[in-house]
This record gives structure tokens, sequence and C-alpha cells, in this order.
């Protein structure tokens, strides 16, 4: 039987800096039930503006227990006895003068009702929590949202609906697009990431689940264990869902979109040159088309869980947050044309992956747009002899290279094209796109008739010293420059697209945009790969990769689900085509000293 839901909430005045108030029952306005929600508030009679993070991870559940290995390392001054993982840090911010709520989602931790992750129910309960937040006595009636990942990517879809009480938001590292970010990159299911995030750190934690203090993940569920039956009932499986589901136009996908143009608050976008596999782009992107007049991009690099408690990095989110819900304006941040929009980090040199003190050495460099406006987009055209060349040879004779389909990171399949020594240092920041012809072909004897290709393309730096150097992933792993991915069958772009751009070609993925992939025909593609920055040094070069697989730096974020790349639809030969009607180029945003 369903729980019956209960007054469950307690407070503790005495035992911390701050009064902890645990399990407070935020009413819905737009479904039945409740969210629970930790509150943690100075000792003060004054009134403070609120800091809200919600989410699937646990509100109760530490960050020690979380990721220990992590919280080791975490910068002391964020480290608490109610530090969770991705979330700001109460010690720390009501020290400052803010009320930190930390809802747990519907469905999870102690929130009663459907698990349905980053659907439109859940961001409508976020949005009933940020408004009673904004209206509670203790509050100023200010709201701002900072939290990394699904905590950062989650506050684009509530801003874009305009809750009460929202004055601006922090996605730091957080994804804005939930098909072409994160679950279906080019249209090839990401199936590796989402299957580890859900049953680890999602399922886990569902609400009415027995045996969570056994497996110190947490309290229990006070209003008591659900059974299976219940449990399965309650919640919408995001690895059934993501592989059932192919398209953007279908029920499941369309009901996760939102307008970008929406968001009117004030914006700090925080991408990670790094996370070339889920955040980069949704936060590059989630930039680039909200609608806000006070908006700003800022680019870091290091992994995914502790620049986010940097102090350096603490006091940027601090000077905005002060700005625009205490009044505290110490930058400039509310005064338009006052800061660059956009703050870059250079990297230069071979520092190590996973080397924060090592990326202390990367400078920064403001500018005044995205992409940069001075940059020379330089098409680097594909030799049938593997180069990688900006003077335009000319290909006489047609000719193709060939690899086997459907690589692994285990057994990858693989072509490479590599420039020669660069003469002079020169920088690539921005947006790269890679043209190129494919074909498909069954191997010789075999009854399998390929009717679709998966591109999986990587750019890569090698050091003047012939090293590839590797920069830090989402989880401290190596990773090259940026990566990018296309199914051929969902080639079709659309050049009337108000946010179809050359060097970012717009796809829509609906079900109608299917094209047939023939055996033998020559399809010219457009393949999207997520922005990147890189300075190379003089003799230093770059590597283009085209691949039928997953390769080095795809890390857990792997696609190999085989239904979605059967050996029906993809076994056979995959083919890049040369000759005088078939130009391959990669255009690299190169960038002129100011």
């Amino acid at each position: 039987m369903p729980n019956q839901i209960k007054e469950i909430s307690t407070t503790d005045d005495t035992s911390y800096p701050y009064i902890f108030e645990q399990n407070v029952s935020v009413p819905l306005k737009a479904a039945d039930g409740v969210v629970r929600v930790n509150v943690y508030r100075p000792k003060s009679n004054t009134k403070s503006p609120v800091i809200v993070t919600y989410g699937p991870y646990g509100k109760d559940i530490s960050y020690e227990a979380f990721h220990p290995k992590s919280f080791e390392e975490v910068n002391p001054e964020h480290k608490g006895p109610h530090s969770a993982w991705e979330t700001p840090d109460p010690g720390f911010w009501t020290k400052n003068g803010y009320v930190v709520v930390r809802a747990d989602e519907r469905g999870l931790g102690q929130s009663p009702g459907v698990l349905d992750t980053m659907s439109r129910g859940t961001s409508e309960a976020f949005c009933d929590v940020v408004e009673w937040a904004s209206e509670q006595s203790w509050s100023t009636g200010k709201v701002g949202l900072l939290g990394i990942s699904y905590y950062g990517g989650s506050q684009w879809r509530v801003a874009a609906r305009q809750p009460k009480g929202l004055s601006c938001i922090i996605p730091w590292e957080g994804m804005s697009d939930y098909y072409r970010d994160r679950c279906r990159q080019g249209g090839i299911l990401s199936n590796g990431f989402i299957k580890f995030w859900w049953d680890r750190q999602v399922l886990s934690n569902q609400y009415g689940l027995g045996g969570k203090a056994a497996r110190n993940w947490g309290p229990d569920t006070i209003e008591g264990d659900l059974s299976e039956a219940e449990l399965a009932a309650n919640r919408q499986d995001q690895t059934v869902d993501n592989a059932t589901y192919k398209y953007r136009d279908d029920a499941y996908y369309a009901s996760k979109e939102y307008h970008m143009g929406d968001i009117q608050v004030p914006v700090l976008s925080v991408a990670n040159w790094g996370g070339i596999c889920l955040h980069l782009r949704g936060n590059v992107e989630g930039w680039t088309w909200a609608g806000s007049e006070l908006k700003y991009l800022r680019f870091i690099t290091g992994r995914h869980d502790l620049p986010f408690y940097y102090e350096e990095q603490v006091e940027v989110q601090r000077s905005f947050l002060d700005a625009f819900l205490k009044g505290d304006d110490r930058e400039g941040w509310s005064v338009k044309g006052k800061l660059p929009p956009v703050d870059l980090v250079l990297r230069k040199g071979d520092v190590g992956h996973n080397n924060a003190e090592g990326e202390k050495t990367y400078q920064r460099r403001p500018e005044n747009e995205w992409p940069i406006k001075r940059t020379q987009y330089t098409n680097f055209k594909l030799t049938p002899q593997g180069g990688l060349t900006p003077d335009s040879p000319l290909v006489q004779r047609q000719s193709k290279l060939a690899y086997k389909a459907l690589g692994t990171l285990e057994d990858s399949q693989l072509l490479c094209f590599e420039t020669a020594p660069f003469e002079a240092e020169t920088e690539i920041t921005g947006h790269v796109v890679a043209h190129l012809n494919v074909s498909v072909a069954p191997h010789p004897n075999s009854p399998t008739l390929p009717s679709d290709i998966d591109l999986f393309v990587t750019l890569r730096h090698i050091s003047p010293d012939g090293k590839e150097i590797h920069y830090t992933g989402t989880a401290g792993d190596p990773v090259p420059l940026t990566k990018g991915w296309l199914r051929v069958s969902l080639r079709k772009t659309e050049p009337n697209h108000w946010k179809h751009r050359p060097w970012l070609p717009y796809r829509n993925y609906t079900s109608n945009d299917v094209q047939p992939v023939i055996v033998g025909e020559v399809y010219p593609v457009d393949v999207e790969i997520w922005p990147t920055n890189v300075v190379v040094e003089k003799g230093g070069k770059i590597i283009f990769e085209v691949a039928s697989g997953d390769t080095q730096g795809a890390d857990r974020f792997v696609h190999t689900d085989v239904v979605d790349r059967s050996k029906d639809k993809f076994e056979g030969l995959n083919h890049i085509h040369f000759g005088p009607a078939f130009d391959n180029y990669v255009i690299l945003p190169i960038i002129p000293p100011k």
C-alpha cells in the first residue's frame, strides 16, 4: 500500500553554527504530494537570500559516503557535517549570509511520488520549491540556483519557467539539451553513462527503497519501505526509456523540451573544456540561447567534482550571487557591458592530466563574444595518404579508405589524419565541424547488408616531441581535445533554421528526418564536433580521427547498446571517399592574436 504522508520535519538550532531544519514538506501546486527539503539558515533575526538545489542524489547522503575519495580532496573550507555531492556546502554559505535549501527530488530520498528524473513534472516541482523558498519568513524573496552537473542542468529548465523569486542561476557544468548533450549524441544512444548513473546514483536512492541506512546511503525512508512492485510502479527507468525512444518528436523526449529564450534571469554558465562527453556543449549552447540580458560564459579545466570548491572559483560564485541576491555588486556583474561576457582559460603546454596544480599555469583571457569574432574558420583537408592540410591539395582520381564498422573502446576501428608540424604557435578556440563523404559496404560473403553508419570523430593534440597531450576528463581520466558523433541516417540538417550556423549545423533529430543509407551510395555529411580550446606550440600537430565506435577518451561515456548498434544494421566496412567530387575537411577555428 502507498505510504501515508506524515509530518516528519525536525529542527536543530544548537548542534551546528546554523539552524538545521530537516525534512520540511513543501506542498506541490502542479501535482499532489510534497517535496521534502532541508533548510540550513544563519542564526540571525534578519532575512537572507536563498540558494536552492533540487536533485536525485540524496539531501541526507553525506558527500563522504557518496564519494569518499573525492571528499578527501575537497577544499577543507567546504567540508562539513552536511556536505553533499555536487552541491554548495551549508557551513560556508550560511556563514556568508545565505539560507541553503536542499531538496530531495520527487520520488527520491524522503520525497514521495513518481521518480521521473529530468521530466517536465519534476521541473514543475522544482519551480514550486523555488517559489516556496521565496515566500518564507526567513527569506528576502530572492532565490539563486547553484550546483554541479544534474544540479546545474536542471537550472536551465526551471529558469525557463520563470518561477517567482528566482533572481539568477549558476549552472556549473550542466547540460541544457537532454537529447543532444546527454542521451543520443549525434542520434547514437549513450547508454554506458546512463546505466552507471541510474543504477549507482539514482535508483539506489528511490523513496521507499529498503536498506539505505545499512548501506550507509542516507537514512531509510521515514514513512516506511515500499514493495518491489510499488517501487517499480513509481518510477520511469531512464535506461529503458532512452533505449526505447529514438527521436526528439517521441513523446518521451518532446516532454523534456523547453525554449531557452524564456530564461530571463542573469546567468553565469560555467563550462569545462574537459567535459567532452556530457556537459560542455550544453553550457555553451545554454548561454548562447538564453534570453537573459546579463549572461556570462566562463570556461574552466580540471575534474568534474573539485573545481567547484576551489577558493578562486567560489569567490566568482559568491560575487555573482552577492550582486543579484544581495545588491552587493563588487565586480560589475549587474552593469551591462562592464564585464566581458566570456572568460576563457587557454590550454597551452603539457601539464599532465588530473593535475590541478599544473593547470594553474593556464592563462585566462576575456572576450567580448562567443564564438570569438576574429575567428578564422580554416578548412584542413583530409588526404588519402592520411594528411590533414590547409593547402587544398587537388585529388584527381577517386579512391577510398576503409575501416570496419562497430568498433569498440577495446577494439577501435579507425582512420587517422595528421597535420604537418605547425610552423608557428597557433590557437584553436571554438566550434569544429567535419565534412566527410562516407559509404558502407558488406563484408565479403557476409549475409548482413548494412543500412546505417555511426561516425565517432576525435581531435587529438600532439606535442612538438611527438607525444599526445591528454587533458583532464570528467573523472580525472585522460581525454583528447574533443569529440563528435553522427548517425548517418540522421544526417539531414536544417540550413534555414534560426539556430543553424556554418560552424554548428542544426539537426532536428525527428522521426521524419530519418534518411536511407544504401550500400555503395556516397553520402556527404557534416559532423558537429563539440567546442574546444588549445594553443598548439610550434612543431606541434593535430590528429583528426574517424572511427566506427568509441575510442580512447570515452571512459564510461560509451555507446555500446547492442540493439541501438546492432550487427544487422551496422556490420560491414565503412569508407571515406576522395576525388574531384569528394572534398573532406575539418573546419578549425583559428584565433589570430589580438
